[in-house]
């Protein structure tokens, strides 16, 4: 019977907990703001390992601004800090190499479910006898 997951995404997990850990707790640089480190995949052979992180000051519209540039240039300044950090708190003979992104999915799923939230309204308010229609087929 095959594993039900692969070694890789294990680490990848183990990653991005202590990961997160770290970033809260050991980088002081004020450029880096409230960072959620939303994945982490990491390539077959352990060299390298892409963090998706995400700013909490950051909404959809301005996922290009200075303020993300700037953190993501400081988190991959201080990736070989937090690669040798990493590497005292997870038992693995070779660390992969730690590269940040910004992960601009959760803006992007905002914006969707406000589309949809609209779009809905918009629905509803256009056509009210369905919402009869269809709450009176439910008490039956």
């Amino acid at each position: 019977m095959a594993r039900e997951f692969k070694r890789t995404d294990r680490i990848a997990d183990q990653i991005q907990r202590d990961l997160a850990e770290l970033i809260r707790s050991s980088i002081k640089d004020p450029r880096v703001g409230m960072v959620t480190v939303n994945d982490v995949v990491v390539a077959k052979d352990l060299g390298f390992a892409d963090v998706y992180v995400t700013l909490l000051t950051v909404n959809e519209n301005n996922a290009q601004s200075d303020e993300v540039q700037q953190t993501i240039k400081v988190l991959n300044g201080a990736s070989g800090f937090l690669r040798s950090e990493l590497g005292r708190m997870i038992k693995l003979r070779m660390i992969p190499q730690l590269r940040f992104h910004f992960d601009a999915s959760v803006g992007e799923g905002r914006r969707l479910d406000g589309l949809i939230n609209k779009a809905r309204a918009k629905d509803a308010s256009l056509s009210p006898e369905s919402q009869d229609n269809t709450q009176g087929d439910s008490e039956e």
